[in-house]
């Protein structure tokens, strides 16, 4: 049957810092838990909410992919290799900060709150040249059906990275019942709702829960309500 680990949006870390609230899944910054360091290759997942005009100055990062799904708002970036770009939902940008980049992440909005998904991975080979890329996967979307938007492919669909994982994302009417097979049965999938209700094997599942399963090749999910689904497929062993 496989193993499983439930994470509840509401026993989440959070952090109010008046222009930043943001929602942790895994240990970060002050929040630390021992029992949610990471799953598998999956280090981090924020759920930030950045009002307007608000922002993070510039920072480090090295050897991390560093990925950002907007959900609402448009989100600005900057960094070290010169790169300016607007991020705005339907789009996915990943980093890989490598031997080591600065970078800032802000709202383009003075007015309206921005709202987007900070994901983490630890990367399969360390000190690589950093490397930025961002697509738009809106038009590849199908009604009821998930999209591939990250893989370890730079020819494959979706924007890569330096680790054997994919991501899906889709929007589903309710009562839709769709099965996904992992690439590598030695990998886990954790499922993240990022709206709706579903049912995820015999797993109830709301609005912003995670659900991890692994030791499995094959998982069953049914949207119980109109919903959008995340998934994550990273190995369990680095």
């Amino acid at each position: 049957m496989g193993q499983t680990i439930l994470h509840k949006a509401d026993t989440r870390g959070a952090a109010d810092h008046g222009w930043l609230k943001s929602h942790q899944t895994f240990s970060f910054g002050m929040h630390y838990n021992p029992e949610r360091i990471q799953f598998g290759a999956l280090r981090v997942l924020n759920d930030d909410r950045v009002t307007g005009g608000g922002g993070f100055g510039e920072h480090p990062h090295d050897n991390m992919e560093i990925i950002s799904i907007p959900l609402r708002g448009s989100l600005q970036h900057e960094d070290s290799m010169d790169n300016i770009a607007v991020i705005e939902p339907g789009e996915i940008q990943v980093m890989s900060a490598g031997t080591g980049i600065y970078h800032k992440e802000f709202n383009k909005s003075k007015i309206t709150t921005v709202e987007f998904l900070q994901i983490w991975l630890f990367p399969n080979q360390r000190n690589v040249e950093p490397r930025y890329q961002q697509i738009s996967y809106e038009a590849l979307m199908k009604p009821n059906a998930f999209t591939q938007i990250l893989s370890p492919d730079q020819h494959d669909q979706g924007v890569w990275i330096y680790q054997n994982a994919w991501f899906n994302i889709g929007k589903f009417e309710a009562g839709n019942k769709i099965d996904y097979k992992l690439k590598n049965k030695e990998n886990g999938l954790y499922v993240f709702i990022i709206e709706g209700d579903a049912l995820v094997n015999d797993q109830i599942l709301n609005t912003r829960d995670g659900y991890g399963l692994w030791e499995t090749d094959l998982v069953s999910i049914t949207s119980t309500t109109v919903s959008e689904i995340l998934l994550m497929e990273v190995p369990m062993n680095l």
